[in-house]
């Protein structure tokens, strides 16, 4: 069982992210700014939406 991601380092990763943002883009943005495995797999189990924020993503991860 994988826990959830430190929100601060989460958001350190996807820093830069235009919001209104895709599944894709917040990968994309996370690998870009380099995040460990660890996140870019807990990223990739998000449902594939638009997240309107990054308070939306936090939430999203924390409930998954």
């Amino acid at each position: 069982m994988t826990t959830a991601p430190n929100p601060i380092e989460m958001q350190k990763h996807l820093s830069g992210v235009d919001y209104p943002a895709d599944r894709e883009t917040l990968l994309r943005t996370a690998r870009e700014n380099g995040a460990d495995d660890d996140l870019v797999r807990q990223l990739e189990q998000l449902p594939d939406r638009q997240y309107s924020g990054p308070d939306e993503v936090t939430e999203a991860l924390f409930r998954s």
